[in-house]
This record gives structure tokens, C-alpha cells and sequence, in this order.
């Protein structure tokens, strides 16, 4: 009896993907909102040298001023949405001859998140802003207002660059829409999730359908008050929301940046898997043959990844019985393939960089040797070189891992029947003279003939990787 390991969803547990990646081309952080940005060390600087596409900023009309805070205890006359904002904001369109960012492809959506009354605080920001006729005319910056938002009623007097931060729950006209660039929300209203493992799957179709709700409608999307952690940045994404709001201006940016090298979307059809009977399953028959399997350097983090890759398949999910086996170095606490394919072929743990020796240079009886006092044959057939670590673990006996002469010396002294992977040599070389008389030597599989002889394959095509070649 076995273990079973594996789930046998066939996938069912993979999150949908809202971006289609890569072809739509990775998000960045012109995907990211910065949430309260003046509470950050450099309020706007950083965000926006990060490129963020929207930046917020809570405003209080105060004594006639649009003061940046979250509450009144944090008042400071110095810290005015001109001061803080707008004046950086127009040094840049400035400095980048009329856009916001030096990247023509990249604008900014500047939120400003009304805590007083939505008219009389409208016109004071309308009043301000008539000395920032730079911003106002560049398409590369939006004013998208939020919080107390002026009267609905009033939206069509306002000027055309004003635009106002929609409410999911809400139903708009189409003229109310022409003004609205983005749906928010309070995400807890909708779930308690905390970011980790996974989005309960009730919770996430509510949110979905949020999302497909606001997408149908033309509009992006943003939850405010809703997980900030690396987790939920990947959920939001797969589920398509358009701006993630984030208090981690430096760690999203990170997130962003590395997002195309931990991502990878395959191009071609899944590889069709094995369909098993698992007729044999339960006998107690005698077992004919033995193929032990091994991918070389692979744990579960590339299992899943494979899994993932090929459309959430992989034939080693689908088998019934399976376990793990940890093969510990002697001398190191992270093993390399030597020992651990050595522990495989012997039963025995040795020194990293060693095949088919224990930990003090002694030869261990492998694999081959034992079950050739049973009768059976012996292979060992690789996709790589058939002298590296893993494959010569099962016929070799040297402390050193890269001693390849030595390494083709022990296989001439073992039962090993067939044996095939890359091999560079030279035709001079008085070793795989050797070989070639003790063998059947050939470079192909297709070249293998019955001949009564154990059978060398040195296939160079082997060396190659799938993408160059290998098959």
C-alpha cells in the first residue's frame, strides 16, 4: 500500500486569469494605486518614480486651503494639495515636454479623495486649479474625484478634465458613465478574506462578478480596504482588477518588476496524458519489470509548476499510490544529485559529489549487481549525459563526481545491459576503444541491433534541451 499525496482535482483548484498574460503583456505599476500616498515618507515621489498609474490624496477644505491629511489632528499648512502634488506634478509635465511621465505610453490618474463637503470643496480645487493649466490640458493626467463627491446633479457643469470615481454598487446613465474612468469599492463588504491561501471560491464569485460588471461597462476597477500582501496581488490580478491598492509602494514595485520572470504562460496545446486503467492495481502477481523514474534536481515545486504549465495535467498526479523519500547528504545540508541518486541505487547515504561510494570511499553494491543475481537485465538511460551524477550512481564507484574516465572505467566492471545518453568522445581514445569492444557501440537508438551484446547508445541528441532539438 501506498500514500496518496496528490489531489485528483484535475485542476479545479487553479485560479482563473484575468490578464492574458503575455500576450496582453505583463501588468506593472501602471497598475497600482497608491493608497493614502501622503502618509508615505516621500509623499508622490516615490509612487511616481515607481510609475505608478494612480496616486491618492485625502483633501480637506480647511480656512480656504485643500489641506492633505487623513483626519484634522493632522493638520499642516504646509501640506497643501499644491504643495504636495500639484507642483510636482507640473514640474514633470514640464520636465518631460507636455506628459506626465517621460514614457509616452504611461499616464497618471491623481485621485483626490474629498473629506469635506463634495461643492464647496469642488470649487475650491477648480479655483486652484487655474494655475495648473498644464495639467488640466495634458491627456496624460486624469483628476478623478472620490469621497464626497459632488451631486450627480452637478456633474455635467463640471469642466472636462474633472472625472469622478464611480461606486460599483451604483447604477449609472450613460452620460454619468462618459464621466466616470473607474468602479470602486469597499471590498469587506463583499468578503472577509485576509489575503492568505486562497479566496474562498463563494466570496470570489461575488467579487468576480463585480468585476465583470464593471468591465462590461467599459470602466476599471479598484477595492479599497482590501488584503495588501503578495498573495492578494497575484488573486486581484487573476481575477482582473485594474488598479490594486497598496500602502507597499516599494514592495509592489518589486512585485511588478519580477512579475515576467516568475510568470510563464504556455504557449502550445496541453500534452495529452496517459489515460491509466490501473487494472494491475491491487494484485499480487510477481512484478516483471522495474522502472525506477527520476528527474534529476526535480522536487515538488517543478511537479507543480509542470502541472501548471500543461493546463493542470501531469501523469504523475494521476497515479494512485505515491510517497516521498528524503535523501539526506553525509556531509552537506543541501544534497546534490550524487548522494541522492546514490542513496536511490544503494540504500546508503554518502558525501556530497559522490556516486556509488559511502562516506568514506568505499565501494557500495548498487542496483544493477543485486538484481542481476535475480536474472533480470539492467538499463540506465538518461536525457543528459549518461556520466553525470545521476545515471553513473547506479554503475560507478568514485568519490568525485565530474572523474568521467573513471567514472566509463567502473562501467566497464558492472552488469549494466543498456545504457544510453550523450557521451562526447574521441574516436582515439583508447578507453571507449574499450567500450566499443565490450559493447555494442552506437550514437543512435535507431541504429540498435540484436547482437547478443550489452548495448551502448552515445547520442549527442540527448545533451540537447527540448527547445533545441531534443524531442
Amino acid at each position: 500500500n501506498g500514500i496518496n499525496l496528490f489531489s485528483q482535482d484535475n485542476g479545479s483548484s487553479l485560479p482563473k486569469t484575468g490578464f492574458t498574460w503575455p500576450g496582453a503583456g505583463f501588468p506593472t505599476t501602471a497598475n497600482a494605486h497608491s493608497h493614502n500616498d501622503y502618509e508615505k515618507k516621500a509623499p508622490f515621489t516615490d509612487a511616481y518614480a515607481a510609475g505608478f498609474g494612480s496616486i491618492e490624496a485625502d483633501v480637506f477644505l480647511e480656512k480656504g486651503l485643500l489641506l492633505v491629511a487623513h483626519s484634522k489632528d493632522q493638520f499642516d499648512a504646509a501640506r497643501t494639495l499644491q504643495s504636495l502634488y500639484l507642483d510636482p506634478i507640473n514640474a514633470a509635465i514640464s520636465k518631460n515636454g507636455g506628459r506626465i511621465y517621460a514614457d509616452s505610453s504611461r499616464s497618471l490618474q491623481l485621485m483626490i479623495d474629498f473629506k469635506t463637503d463634495g461643492g464647496t470643496t469642488m470649487a475650491a480645487l477648480l479655483e486652484v486649479l487655474k494655475n495648473y493649466p498644464a495639467i488640466t490640458s495634458t491627456a496624460s493626467v486624469r483628476i478623478v474625484i472620490s469621497g464626497n463627491r459632488p451631486d450627480v446633479a452637478a456633474w455635467n457643469n463640471l469642466p472636462p478634465y474633472i472625472f469622478i470615481d464611480g461606486e460599483l454598487e451604483k447604477s449609472y446613465n450613460t452620460a454619468q458613465l462618459s464621466r466616470i474612468p473607474m468602479l470602486s469599492t469597499n471590498f469587506a463588504t463583499y468578503s472577509k478574506w485576509n489575503g492568505k491561501g486562497r479566496l474562498p471560491e463563494a466570496e470570489r464569485m461575488v467579487i468576480s462578478g463585480l468585476i465583470d460588471k464593471a468591465h462590461k461597462s467599459g470602466k476599471k476597477v479598484r477595492f479599497w480596504n482590501a488584503p495588501d500582501i503578495l498573495n492578494s496581488w497575484y488573486a486581484f490580478l487573476d481575477e482582473g482588477v485594474d488598479y490594486i491598492n497598496t500602502d507597499q509602494v516599494a514592495a509592489i514595485s518589486r512585485f511588478f518588476e519580477q512579475l515576467p520572470d516568475r510568470s510563464f504562460t504556455n504557449p502550445v496545446p496541453a500534452y495529452e496524458l496517459y489515460k491509466p486503467t490501473y487494472k494491475n492495481d491491487g494484485t499480487t502477481r510477481p512484478i516483471r519489470n522495474v522502472i525506477i523514474l527520476i528527474g534529476d534536481g526535480t522536487g515538488l515545486p517543478q511537479w507543480y509548476a509542470g502541472y501548471t504549465a500543461n493546463h493542470a495535467g501531469l501523469n504523475v498526479f494521476n497515479m494512485h499510490y505515491t510517497g516521498l523519500s528524503k535523501t539526506s547528504s553525509f556531509d552537506n545540508y543541501i544534497t546534490d544529485s550524487a548522494p541522492g541518486a546514490t542513496a536511490i541505487s544503494s540504500g546508503v547515504k554518502t558525501n556530497n559529489r559522490a556516486v556509488g561510494v559511502d562516506h568514506t570511499g568505499q565501494k557500495l553494491e548498487l542496483l544493477p549487481m543485486i538484481v542481476k543475481r535475480r536474472g533480470m537485465k539492467t538499463g540506465v538511460i538518461t536525457s543528459g549525459d549518461l556520466r553525470d551524477a545521476t545515471p553513473a550512481s547506479f554503475y560507478a564507484h568514485r568519490p568525485e563526481r565530474s572523474d568521467n574516465t573513471g567514472i566509463i572505467t567502473d562501467l566497464l566492471a558492472e552488469p549494466i545491459d543498456l545504457i544510453m545518453g550523450a557521451c562526447p568522445y574521441s574516436p582515439s581514445d583508447s578507453l571507449f576503444t574499450r567500450v566499443k569492444k565490450q559493447f555494442s557501440f552506437y550514437t543512435s537508438p535507431s541504429e540498435v541491433r540484436e547482437t547478443g551484446k550489452p548495448v551502448f547508445v552515445a547520442d549527442p541528441t540527448a545533451a540537447k534541451h527540448m527547445y533545441d532539438g531534443r524531442g
